[in-house]
């Protein structure tokens, strides 16, 4: 799998706005990006393709306000993945945690003596030199302190995967922000913004206490032509004028290869054809999805022929399929 550079682009220069750019000019933007690098209209061009994902993956975390003001406040790359917090010992110290000991001393255990006798702390302020020696005394239990076994904390990511990795099922791997890697497996019919929990995979616990588990928010990039509907998926296949007239078999691609599907005689353009357990695949105690084929004449070259044929050809029922459009206009 080639890599996601969405991971360190910024998401604002992918999409060539500003920090203050709001709804409309960050969506409008990603539609300009988008459509100048759509796969369609860049066949075989991996650099084009690189982009378009990199402008799903910088819209997906803009368009969000909650993960976008989490992205400037510096709490999550641009992959959405957690930043580690800095591990100052005043930002435990004066928060939350550390207000439980705020104004008294630590415990004395009688049977121990007074550990802090000869420190001149008397009055229970902490000298910064001794703050080693008495953080030791602690872990080491001569205080007479045990805090017990201590659960860590879970960890949030953020993975993209292919859509057909979604549709089909597989196994990736995630780059953590430290260097690390999880091995992730992906469940067939995964939906767009699903949580796989990873156990045991969050950060270490304290005191012979477990680890806490990895959560991990999964987005799915678009597909170029298949689009998903519940279990089922979609796609438009182009046909020819001769294929759509006389019928006959033609190859269509799916998420597990290609398969040959019938087209009807007198097919029309619009026409829906189904293929049966070409869909999501099964998982999940669920059975596979189908595909929905919608037929899309393309005319292609078109030679003097044709053109001959159709000057001296008279329908035996015309038909004009504009009648509709005139009654309701």
């Amino acid at each position: 799998m080639p890599p996601d550079d969405s991971r360190t682009a910024d998401p604002y220069t992918v999409l060539g706005v500003g920090r203050t750019a709001g709804p409309d000019e960050i969506r409008k933007a990603f539609r300009k990006v988008a459509k100048a690098n759509h796969p369609d209209l860049n066949p075989g061009d991996r650099t084009a393709e690189e982009r378009f994902k990199a402008a799903n993956a910088a819209h997906d975390l803009l368009s969000d306000p909650a993960r976008r003001a989490r992205y400037d406040r510096g709490e999550i790359d641009a992959a959405g993945q957690e930043v580690p917090p800095r591990g100052y010992y005043r930002d435990h110290a004066e928060g939350a945690a550390g207000a439980r000991y705020a104004g008294r001393g630590p415990e004395r255990n009688p049977e121990r003596g007074d550990p802090f006798a000869g420190m001149g702390m008397g009055g229970g302020n902490l000298d910064p030199d001794d703050l080693e020696s008495i953080l030791g005394m602690f872990r080491s239990g001569d205080a007479g302190f045990r805090a017990g076994p201590r659960r860590g904390r879970d960890a949030s990511y953020r993975l993209s995967v292919d859509f057909l990795e979604a549709v089909n099922g597989a196994t990736t791997r995630l780059t953590l922000p430290d260097g690390g890697a999880l091995d992730v497996r992906i469940p067939p019919g995964l939906e767009d913004g699903g949580v796989l929990r990873l156990r045991g995979k969050g950060a270490p616990g304290a005191e012979g206490g477990a680890a806490g588990d990895a959560l991990i928010e999964v987005s799915i990039r678009p597909h170029p032509f298949f689009t998903r509907e519940g279990r089922d998926l979609r796609m438009h296949l182009p046909v020819t004028m001769r294929e759509v007239v006389l019928g006959g078999k033609v190859a269509v691609p799916t998420p597990r290869g290609e398969v040959m599907l019938t087209v009807p005689p007198r097919s029309d353009t619009g026409a829906q054809l189904r293929l049966r357990g070409r869909g999501v695949a099964e998982g999940g105690g669920k059975p596979a999805g189908d595909l929905l084929v919608t037929l899309r004449l393309v005319l292609g070259p078109v030679d003097s022929r044709l053109e001959e044929f159709l000057r001296d050809w008279t329908p035996e029922a015309p038909f004009d399929p504009r009648e509709e459009m005139r009654r309701k206009a």
